[in-house]
């Protein structure tokens, strides 16, 4: 019979093979690499890729004057896991989520920001190996949700305040958007709900802005070339970035 234990490759950074030092202790963290790279090249000074491992493409850097580190934890909840906990190894202290999501409701338009105050999940997945046999509160920061909010609006954004729910199969979220919708959440993204409640567990101050990028009520998707959009990534970006140096680690 195996005897539980912390496996050794769970004991230190394994897929993000930064140097002690590397990471700074406020994070943000993005779902796709290029997103990562983008920030980092267009909103950071002295800007250095410390991990292009794995695909958890890491960059470190200033931003105001204040030592930032931009991560990338990939897609769903066991990868945004990994993230948190390796960026923890590393120092971080402070990890926000800067995603996309779907509308749930046609106040939610296309081009607005939601600021997400926790997630709902489905029993199981991630969360539930982090906390089994409980329903554990996957949910942000209650200082970050408002310094974020904040940030956003004084980008321009229109920013929607509310829970958000956590999907683990992109292509299979039809059956769970009528229920969801009728718990009262405003938007569907796929990692919130694992990086709330890991990094609660590790003692992280956590938070999240997603971009709408359509919206599942009224069939109203983002049809902005590249360039637009990753502007509008670049503005919400830099309103993320301004809300995590002022909060401190």
């Amino acid at each position: 019979m195996l005897k539980p234990s912390k496996h050794v490759l769970a004991t230190r950074p394994y897929h993000i093979l930064a140097k002690p030092g590397d990471v700074a202790e406020r994070v943000l963290a993005v779902g796709d690499p290029g997103r990562a790279e983008l920030i980092a090249r267009e909103l950071l000074v002295d800007a250095k890729a410390v991990n292009l491992h794995r695909g958890y493409n890491t960059y470190t850097g200033f931003f105001e004057g204040v030592r930032v580190t931009v991560a990338t934890h990939g897609i769903g909840g066991p990868s945004a896991a990994i993230a948190v906990e390796e960026l923890k190894m590393l120092g971080a202290k402070l990890i926000v989520r800067l995603g996309t999501c779907g509308g749930l409701t046609d106040k939610v338009r296309v081009g607005d920001a939601v600021v997400a105050l926790g997630a709902i999940y489905q029993p199981g997945g991630t969360p539930g190996m982090y906390a089994p046999n409980v329903c554990y509160p996957a949910v942000a920061d209650p200082e970050v949700v408002l310094e974020l909010e904040r940030a956003l609006r004084e980008e321009g954004f229109n920013v929607h305040r509310g829970v958000v729910a956590s999907s683990d199969a992109f292509h299979a979220e039809e059956a769970n958007l009528e229920p969801w919708s009728a718990l009262g959440a405003i938007a569907v993204e796929m990692e919130c709900a694992t990086i709330f409640t890991v990094a609660r567990l590790r003692g992280l101050r956590t938070g999240a802005a997603l971009l709408v990028i359509d919206n599942l009520a009224t069939g109203e998707f983002m049809e902005a070339n590249v360039e637009a959009r990753q502007r509008l990534e670049l503005r919400a970006a830099r309103g993320a970035l301004r809300s995590i140096v002022k909060l401190g680690a």
